[in-house]
């Protein structure tokens, strides 16, 4: 018997090798809080005298050994050792589950059903051929139910065992069986993309039609769960799909040796076919594969391998090879399905860093086309997205990235949204289709440069950013600040937070959602500015830190100033020259900063401004003699 201190050090690929001869299956158990995940699983193990490897977890490789020897597990030491792994945390990570029958090999994700741990759930299923759904025979059919069984269809699971547990609760009840059979069936008929439901009735904690028949349902003539396992026949989608590889590593010339390192994604490769490389369509053809066995003529899916070719076109890490015949799109904005996975909501206009394999790209989400109720189904309207909810819009990056749309290519179709100041994983997402504009939009290149422009004016192009909450003096300052530049000849544009909302973003409100949009477009104004040679002022409250990082990111480092009008929000209260914090204390004014609406301070602006112990004027000066050095 493996352990896992062995299957570390051989890797996972090693101890599959072991067992070439057998089909692999890769299934998920999935469903509510105590359905029986784990009893389920330890059930398995010990009637089937499987020869069970030691459990790896995803990220922690310390997990605690669980019985002996594989064929003398006791059951009850086993579904306390699972059951104990929930106790000690590690129900935040993806339990892996390594074991084989005299006839198949398997791969089992075992994750947690708690709502908050619906991201862990998601990404065991992004792999699987089988989602092996629970439902606890006294409560039914329940949200979490649906959630799950929704988001195994959404990443593209075809099969799905339906295990009605605690059958013996309910006296193997036949119609307590047939109603929760008949419920999900409805609701899976209209609402999910599956080839094939097939329901069991089950006691996992019993073993009745886990392994073998029971005798308790005499009315049940179907197969039990191992019996399912064993005869279910499942295609191998990423091997039929085209060629595939990203390029992980690349061994550079001065080394002696030019060969391109990855896990090949989908499809199978051989020496002499023509390749294509993503982005930029060059050409070539592959002149070796090469493994840490030697060289091999052919290599597929799942395989680890360096690619060398017959030509030195320039490759980098994050480059995709595909095949010439069948290569990828290239694109920058998509229709996309997005599950989010932070207790932050998701908020359009936001940039995010999107991963994808190993290309990343900085990610705008679009506005929400809607939201999907897990329940009904329904498509609802909605701003934000917030944690486990689903919803679909389009997503724009800041360039061209290889891809296959998901239900093509589940490799190439899929990325992760990480939060930029974080760098936490907080949604998953996969792309139907590129948008048409993507396509026909295409950069123009204009002669009369941002240098000719500001040379023009004999001046260096700024964006000077204030920032700071309502009645901090931000305008006043700013005011100051564009009649003092001009006065030295300097040509400036100020964009004022209340003015712009006359115009421009009189169609947003004052919502999380809303002040990104605002900022957003701000931004895009500001740096047109810029790029005119002009010194722009601008004057936002620009609450999120986030936006504020993004705006800088449009334009040069030096040419962005962050102004922090650091002032107490009770000096701005005692001004309260429009009378806004009173309306916003009295309920009238909602999302109002400071008071039920949060804002971010600086944490490194190029200038601080205390207003309780420098004037506006003084202010003005501080930043001109700021730029003047």
């Amino acid at each position: 018997m493996a352990h896992v201190s062995e299957l570390i050090s051989t890797d996972i690929d090693s101890y599959l090798k072991s067992h070439e001869e057998k089909s692999l299956l890769r299934f998920i158990t999935c469903g509510s809080v105590d359905d029986g995940k784990s009893t389920l699983i330890g059930r398995m193990l010990y009637e089937s005298k499987m020869l069970f490897d030691d459990q790896l977890s995803a990220l922690k490789h310390d997990s605690k050994k669980i019985g002996t020897q594989g064929n003398e597990i006791d059951f009850a030491l086993l579904v306390d050792g699972l059951a104990a792994e929930r106790e000690q945390g590690i129900t935040i990570d993806v339990a892996y589950r390594f074991f084989s029958t005299d006839k198949r090999k398997y791969i089992v994700a075992d994750t947690p059903g708690h709502e908050e741990y619906t991201r862990n759930m998601a990404t065991g299923a992004s792999t699987a051929d089988v989602a092996i759904i629970l439902i606890d025979a006294e409560q039914g059919v329940l949200t979490q139910t649906r959630r799950h069984s929704f988001i195994v269809s959404m990443v593209g699971v075809k099969k799905v065992l339906l295990a009605v547990n605690k059958l013996d609760l309910v006296n193997y009840s036949q119609e307590v069986y047939n109603q929760i059979v008949s419920d999900y069936s409805d609701f899976a008929e209209n609402a999910l993309d599956l080839e094939s439901i097939t329901a069991v009735p089950i006691s996992a904690l019993l073993g009745d039609n886990v392994v073998e028949k029971s005798e308790k349902t005499p009315w049940y003539k179907g197969e039990t769960i191992m019996q399912y396992l064993e005869n279910i026949e499942v295609k191998n989608q990423r091997k039929q799909t085209p060629f595939r590889m990203p390029v992980q590593w690349v061994n550079r010339p001065n080394s002696g040796f030019r060969g391109f390192t990855g896990l090949i994604a989908s499809g199978e490769t051989k020496v002499g076919d023509k390749i294509r490389l993503h982005p930029g369509g060059n050409e070539s053809t592959i002149e070796s594969i090469i493994t840490w066995d030697g060289k091999l003529p052919k290599a597929s899916a799942g395989q680890s391998v360096t690619i060398t070719l017959n030509d030195e076109i320039d490759v980098s890490r994050g480059d995709i090879i595909a095949t010439s015949t069948d290569p990828c799109g290239e694109a920058d904005q998509f229709q996309s399905r997005i599950l989010w996975m932070s207790d932050d909501a998701m908020i359009p206009g936001r940039q995010y860093i999107l991963k994808s394999n190993t290309q990343s790209a900085t990610l705008t989400l679009g506005r929400l086309k809607h939201r999907i109720d897990v329940n009904t189904l329904d498509h609802l309207p909605a701003k934000t997205l917030e944690l486990n909810e689903i919803g679909v819009c389009n997503i724009s990056l800041d360039k061209r990235i290889a891809f296959d749309s998901y239900e093509n290519n589940q490799t190439m179709g899929g990325f992760i949204v990480i939060d930029r100041l974080s760098n936490n994983t907080v949604g998953m997402g996969l792309i139907d289709f590129a948008l048409r504009r993507s396509e026909n939009i295409h950069w123009q290149k204009m002669d009369v440069s941002k240098e000719s422009r500001a040379e023009q004016k004999s001046q260096i192009p700024k964006l000077i950013w204030f920032t700071g909450l309502s009645g901090s003096g931000k305008s006043s300052i700013a005011n100051i600040l564009e009649k003092k530049l001009q006065s030295l000849g300097k040509h400036t544009i100020t964009l004022d937070g209340d003015n712009i909302r006359h115009g421009l973003n009189r169609d947003l409100g004052f919502t999380s959602a809303d002040r990104v949009e605002n900022i957003r477009r701000v931004g895009e104004v500001a740096k047109l500015m810029v790029n005119s040679g002009l010194i722009c002022i601008t004057s936002f409250i620009s609450p999120f830190e986030s936006e504020r990082k993004m705006v800088r990111s449009l334009v040069l480092e030096n040419e962005f100033i962050e102004v922090f009008v650091d002032t107490p929000l009770s000096v701005c209260e005692e001004r309260d020259v429009k009378g806004l914090y009173a309306k916003a204390r009295s309920g009238q004014i909602p999302n109002f900063t400071g008071i039920s609406s949060p804002y971010e301070p600086p944490k490194n602006p190029e200038i601080r401004i205390d207003t309780t112990k420098a004037s506006a004027e003084e202010a003005a000066n501080q930043i001109i003699d700021f730029i003047t050095e």
